[in-house]
């Protein structure tokens, strides 16, 4: 099974549900792969989102963590590289050809691979344009969207899911990427909002992990993400059975 994270925007949570998503994937015995085509904002030698999630899950032998490309600015992957090294930099980025062969390498010796975009879902990843919902569709991938309970989040997550929609994925995932301790009202008004927009899309709608999630211990951290991940389950069921899942369960808290 191949998943493609993605985001309404930038820090909405999307490698906190990564990590959750291959959490759920390794307790049910398979072997995971999480892949991040371009991660940015990094120096050599430090570590990046997969090897957050490596750490955050105690770096299982099943667990196996690739990117595809690494550049230092925290840009978009095409403006981070302009910026580096102008347009040789970016000719030299990975093709979108590049990135679907390297996944399908890892489908064939894992039984999921977790694809984590860089930002939004129309953000290019190559100089050509190709986004991360181009290599969702190249890849027949599920394509799991993580939103925000907080000002602004239903506009941001209804233009993305009609992008989406409207290039296909008519059985998508969508995913709050946090939920506080203590929320106010508005963050149960959206909650609420955000879980009708993904029934109305006939979409799942899935809860993340708890705010904070991944600001304890290790181990604390780790429990955390594995209870996350059980209630992620759904995303890994056939969108007919995710469907009649969330529908059995209205009060789930997100």
């Amino acid at each position: 099974m191949i998943l493609v994270v993605t985001g309404t925007d930038t820090d909405v949570g999307k490698t906190v549900v990564t990590g959750a998503l291959a959490a759920c994937a390794l307790g049910t015995g398979a072997r995971v792969a999480v892949y991040k085509p371009t991660q940015t904002g990094v120096e050599p030698g430090q570590g990046g989102d997969v090897h957050s999630i490596g750490d955050w899950l105690g770096n299982p032998p099943a667990l196996t963590l690739e990117e595809g490309a690494r550049l230092a600015d925290p840009m978009a992957p095409v403006d981070a590289a302009l910026h580096a090294g102008g347009i040789a930099a970016a000719e030299a980025l990975p093709t979108l050809a590049d990135h679907v062969l390297r996944v399908r390498e890892l489908a064939l010796e894992h039984g999921v691979v977790i694809v984590e975009g860089a930002g939004g879902l129309l953000v290019s990843l190559t100089l050509a344009g190709e986004t991360i919902a181009d290599m969702a569709r190249v890849l027949d991938g599920r394509l799991v969207v993580v939103t925000r309970p907080d000002l602004g989040t239903l506009n941001h997550t209804a233009l993305t899911l009609e992008a989406a929609v409207s290039r296909g994925f008519a059985d998508g995932v969508l995913a709050l990427g946090s939920f506080p301790a203590e929320p106010t009202a508005l963050n149960e008004r959206n909650r609420g909002n955000l879980r009708e927009l993904a029934e109305r899309n006939r979409w799942t709608w899935a809860p993340g992990p708890p705010a904070a999630a991944v600001a304890a211990d290790v181990e604390t951290t780790r429990r955390i993400l594995h209870a996350a991940g059980r209630k992620l389950a759904p995303v890994f069921e056939a969108p007919q059975q995710a469907l009649a899942h969330a529908a059995s369960s209205p009060g789930t808290p997100g």
